[in-house]
């Protein structure tokens, strides 16, 4: 169940809420939206963050979206990214895996942060960091990947780069401030499936227009013009869904109406699963070993 069948139930149809035993949820942005609805005291069911399950986010949020979203951006304008300066706003799960891949595919990459300890870490990660006033300045391509509201904003299509391109990989179609674009533009095009073209005055003086390039109507840019995420790494987050479903049922009526994590040892056993899928061995303890770690006798 997603937040915004949790949602649906709290405004349309009260009346199922009393048989409902808990909720499973798989993104980011949903179990943001439950814990404000839990710290509010409006939450009145038990729900399970699919999202915060090692198996979900590490896996189809850093591979499977930083991919599909390379993906999205390349099948809408068939762009070489090798030597394009390429911003990604927001380094979470998703954006460090967009950023990688990018990096990958030879771009400049550039990350956008609000987060003080995300920013450094992108920073060690090897990328370089700046404000999205500046950066969208010298983009080729910016990719939103923050789950917020109006993140280019006004202020930031009047001083982006001529021909940009941008996109929205994080939420819903409100990362990209649509309506300042299409106020600030002279005129907008159809260049290319999933690709609008906004035609702006221009404050530079090289040029009295400049285009900016929107993909995907500036919805989820690979699920618009891609397919999404590849199902060898959906299926993780699948089995998260099905083992939370089976684990809040064998234990109903346990709960309170909050946020819960899946227990690590089912974490674990997804990831033991998709090895074996994978034909994949890995180690074991010894019980001599067990020991040693468990102990403060020795070693210290």
């Amino acid at each position: 169940m997603s937040c915004k069948l949790v949602e649906e139930g709290y405004t349309t149809r009260k009346e199922l809420l009393a048989g409902v035993v808990g909720s499973n949820e798989e993104t980011t942005t949903g179990v943001i939206r439950l814990r404000a609805m839990e710290k509010d005291k409006a939450l009145k069911i038990p729900v399970l963050a699919v999202n915060d399950n090692l198996t979900k986010h590490l896996f189809d949020n850093q591979y499977g979206t930083g991919q599909s979203t390379l993906d999205g951006v390349i099948r809408a304008t068939n762009i070489l990214l090798a030597g394009r300066n390429f911003v990604v706003v927001g380094y979470g799960w998703c954006g460090r895996g967009l950023a990688r891949r990018a990096s990958g595919m030879g771009a400049h990459t550039i990350v956008c942060e609000v987060d003080p300890i995300k920013a450094l870490e992108a920073n060690m990660d090897g990328f370089r960091v700046m404000p999205l006033m500046e950066a969208i300045t010298i983009a080729d391509v910016v990719v939103t990947v923050t789950g917020d509201k109006h993140v280019i904003d006004e202020a930031h299509l009047k001083v982006a780069k001529d021909g940009v391109i941008i996109a929205n990989s994080g939420h819903f179609d409100v990362e990209i401030n649509k309506v300042a674009l299409k106020k600030l533009s002279k005129s907008v095009r159809t260049v290319r499936p999933f690709v609008e073209e906004f035609t702006l005055a221009n404050s530079s003086s090289k040029s009295k227009f400049k285009k900016i390039y929107l993909l995907a109507e500036g919805r989820l840019v690979n699920l618009g013009s891609a397919e999404g995420h590849p199902a060898s790494v959906m299926d993780m987050s699948f089995a998260g869904q099905a083992l939370g479903t089976e684990y809040m049922w064998n234990n109903r009526g346990k709960f309170e109406s909050k946020v819960y994590a899946l227990p690590a040892a089912l974490d674990s056993e997804i990831a033991a699963i998709k090895l074996k899928s994978e034909g994949i061995a890995i180690d074991a303890l010894t019980a001599e070993q067990k020991e040693y770690l468990a102990s403060w006798k020795e070693g210290t």
